[in-house]
């Protein structure tokens, strides 16, 4: 497994919301917590070839509802919350108004995030995603690199203990 990026700042660049907003994970003030997930199917369109077969693929949009339903609890600690795929932000866009999420989900499409901190990628059919992880971080610089994720329902909750008083 790579090394932690426990300590490393967050990379100065803008990423595509899905609220239209443009967020600089360098300069997020106080707590935040970005959770990388691979990939959200949708409903009537096939996942990517092969992705039944590739161990920890399934479960990003179980992780980004169990993240919206704790969501006021999270807002409550003062903790700005984004989810991060390499998907394109109208993919993205159709996440959060199905699933009714909270929070908006951020695009890394272009990979330059991912690129910049070195994040884990796999592919399916032809095309990259992300291997899941959760990372917590205080004022742009990150103090907890969450990767293992065996039930990524259950993300949000885990991550709630960890950084509750």
């Amino acid at each position: 497994m790579p090394a932690s990026l426990v300590g490393v700042h967050l990379p100065d660049l803008e990423l595509p919301a899905t609220d239209g907003t443009l967020v600089n994970p360098a300069k997020l003030e106080s707590r935040s917590i970005i959770f990388c997930y691979p990939y959200t199917g949708r409903p009537g369109i096939s996942d990517p070839s092969g992705w039944d077969d590739i161990p920890g693929a399934h479960g990003s949009t179980p992780q980004a509802v169990a993240f919206s339903m704790l969501y006021p609890e999270f807002q409550t600690l003062g903790v700005k919350l984004f989810g991060l795929s390499l998907q394109t932000i109208t993919w993205q866009r159709e996440c959060v108004t199905r699933c009714n999420l909270a929070f908006p989900l951020l695009s890394d499409e272009n990979q330059a995030f991912t690129e910049a901190l070195g994040l884990e990628v796999f592919q399916a059919g032809d095309r990259h995603f992300l291997h899941r992880r959760t990372l917590v971080c205080v004022d742009g610089v990150i103090t907890h690199d969450v990767r293992s994720i065996p039930q990524p329902a259950e993300n949000a909750a885990d991550i709630l203990r960890l950084i509750a008083p």
